[in-house]
């Protein structure tokens, strides 16, 4: 593969919000993401923003983009459906947890570690939806699998 665009990670995703702007700060407040972009529009919509969390990228902007995009919707649009859910590695996930649930995320799988045995590996993880209603994990990584002799 051919690298990525200087500050890219080779995935990246877009959330859409009922109102990106607040969405934005809570992100960055209940998850610790970090503004790295955002443009705003007429009357403060956000017509394209870039959070990072470590090497990690999402693009946040408002479900009203349909005169551009007319297939965005965000989930409470929807009924609550969510087409992806992200999964985000922590370095402390009890930590991140009551950070998340503090700033007002709905815990939806409580804290649990699941142990794949030593081929594979164990992690500590809890699910949660944010303000808009998009799903996220938050995991931390507690045992790597064993190398094969």
């Amino acid at each position: 593969m051919k690298p990525t665009p200087p500050g890219w990670p080779r995935i990246s995703s877009a959330l859409y919000y009922d109102d990106a702007a607040k969405a934005i700060d809570w992100l960055c407040k209940a998850f610790g993401f970090e503004v790295r972009l955002k443009v705003e529009g007429d009357g403060g919509r956000i017509e394209h923003s870039e959070l990072v969390f470590g090497d990690g990228l999402i693009m946040v902007s408002g479900a009203d983009k349909r005169d551009k995009m007319p297939y965005v919707r965000s989930p409470r649009e929807v009924g609550g459906g969510n087409t992806q859910n992200m999964m985000v590695y922590v370095d402390d996930v009890e930590a991140h947890c009551k950070r998340a649930v503090e700033a007002g995320a709905i815990v939806v799988t409580e804290l649990k570690t699941s142990d794949y045995g030593e081929d594979y590996w164990a992690d500590r993880s809890y699910g949660c939806e944010d303000i808009g209603g998009h799903r996220w994990w938050f995991s931390q990584r507690l045992r790597n699998p064993q190398p094969k002799a």
